[in-house]
């Protein structure tokens, strides 16, 4: 009879494990129709200049030919997949996020969709939404009489 040594901890980790991952691609929304979702979310940061909205997502891992970045109306959708590369070892520890992922967005109406810019580097890409002409700010001096 061999003895093992007991970690609580690893039934925990299972089993967040478990219930934080969904099996399932798609979620009910309140018009019945479905909503698209991944088994993990990378981070974005989106930021306002006067010329455009930048954002930046991180998916490190992720091959370019994975991700399909659309806009739609006036929704940025980013779909990709990182994909597990199988190997004959044992694994002790799997904290990475690997399957498919979307991240959407909902533009205002002053962003325009026809000329957004993609840059995929070092796992980050970088998208460059430019407000319309319209929407920029200007300056006018009114002269006071």
């Amino acid at each position: 009879m061999s003895l093992t040594l007991w970690d609580p901890f690893v039934e925990m980790e299972n089993l967040l494990d478990k219930y934080g991952r969904s099996s399932r691609k798609s979620l009910p929304n309140a018009s019945e129709q479905s909503m698209e979702v991944g088994d993990w979310m990378p981070s974005a940061d989106i930021v306002e200049n006067p010329e455009s909205f930048n954002v930046k997502l991180e998916i490190p891992g992720v091959d370019r030919d994975d991700v399909k970045v659309t806009v739609e109306n006036n929704v940025l959708s980013i779909k990709g997949e990182k994909k597990y590369k199988y190997e004959d070892k044992k694994h002790h520890r799997i904290e990475c996020s690997y399957g498919s992922f979307v991240r959407s967005f909902t533009l205002p109406n002053s962003v325009d969709g026809e000329k957004v810019e993609a840059v995929y580097n070092n796992g980050t890409l970088e998208l460059v939404l430019p407000k319309q002409e319209k929407a920029k700010p200007r300056l006018l001096e009114i002269k006071v009489q």
